[in-house]
């Protein structure tokens, strides 16, 4: 075997190759440092909620139907989510049938942000959004995600339909994301097919680090019936994230009968949208990890083998065709998630 064959390493996975790396990846891009191109959303007449939990708007139409939930700022500085909400909240709200509930998740982080540095104040203690797990929850483990976790566990534990708004720290296609369970797909896949740029649709099996919302057992149960996907509305910060974030809150209404049929004018069937399903996790070995080149997510890479990242000695090729990348990381730290890859449907 010659130094520059490829070996894959023993019992590892089919996208690693142990190697003396045929290419030198570029240096590592600049964080993105871009101004919001919208003004931060004003809480104030929305941060004590209407029924005794911050945040929290209940609208009751004492009808039979479901409760759908639209849930922002699980991350202080994803705010396109906290925009969709104001824009609803600024209209009549009167659910046909059924109940509503929009739901700022965590205040206080949002509170701490700073335009100056916008990568920070994602939470003030600990992700959110990896903490939705039934035996943490019940714990002694505790901060103030934790403490804000259980506070609105008695609303999440009543929604059927849940909507979490969030945004990305690099260049992507809009995606949904989904657990496992079958219908999850189901509704997504209503989501993303009723608007004219549908979303890319992505089933996982969950982040590495702890559960998220939409992976929390009420919503990914195989006997359950509550559903619920996660919108990834674009880059933070961005005009056009902020519009998709309102556009699909406004799309999921619709679909259940929460709007009024004029408010629903727009809201236009287009083609099909694409599915994927998560096959690996790319973990950065190494604090040299790089990619070959800034990919943006959503990207599909045509060809089996194609180098797309090289960490330490390691190449890291695609392992079949066709495969999509979700949420490239271009700056991973050591440990951390690089990429996500995954096949077409």
């Amino acid at each position: 075997m010659s130094c520059g064959a490829k070996r894959k390493r023993s019992g590892q996975n089919s996208y690693r190759f142990h190697t003396l790396p045929e290419v030198l990846p570029p240096p590592l891009p600049p964080l993105p440092h871009a101004a919001p191109e919208y003004p931060l959303p004003d809480l104030t007449p929305w941060a004590q909620g209407n029924c005794g939990i911050k945040g929290v708007h209940h609208f009751e139409s004492h009808k039979p139907g479901p409760h759908i939930a639209i849930t922002a700022l699980m991350h202080g500085n994803e705010y396109a989510g906290a925009h969709a909400l104001t824009q609803l909240l600024s209209t009549p709200l009167h659910p046909a049938h059924g109940r509503l509930s929009l739901i700022f998740l965590n205040l206080e982080a949002y509170a701490a942000f700073d335009p100056r540095r916008p990568s920070q104040f994602r939470f003030i203690e600990e992700d959110m959004n990896r903490l939705w797990m039934p035996h943490l929850i019940r714990s002694s483990h505790t901060s103030l995600e934790m403490r804000r976790v259980r506070e609105l566990l008695p609303v999440i534990d009543t929604v059927d339909i849940l909507l979490d708004l969030h945004t990305m720290t690099w260049p992507s296609a809009t995606l949904l994301l989904t657990s496992m369970a079958e219908r999850n797909l189901h509704m997504a896949s209503a989501l993303a097919n009723g608007q004219a740029a549908p979303p890319q649709v992505v089933l996982d099996h969950g982040h590495p680090t702890g559960p998220r919302l939409i992976d929390y057992e009420r919503f990914s149960a195989p006997a359950g019936t509550a559903r619920a996907c996660l919108l990834e509305a674009g880059q933070h910060w961005t005009r056009s994230a902020a519009g998709q974030s309102l556009l699909s809150a406004r799309q999921i209404l619709a679909l259940h009968g929460m709007l009024p049929v004029a408010a629903q004018e727009g809201l236009c069937p287009s083609a099909s949208c694409v599915n994927a399903m998560v096959t690996d996790c790319v973990e950065a070995y190494t604090a040299s990890f790089a990619f070959v080149r800034p990919f943006v997510g959503g990207e599909i890479i045509e060809q089996a083998g194609t180098i797309i990242a090289v960490d330490g000695m390691d190449e890291i090729r695609t392992p079949y065709n066709n495969c999509m990348l979700v949420i490239p990381n271009l700056r991973p730290r050591r440990g951390h998630t690089a990429v996500r890859l995954a096949r077409i449907l």
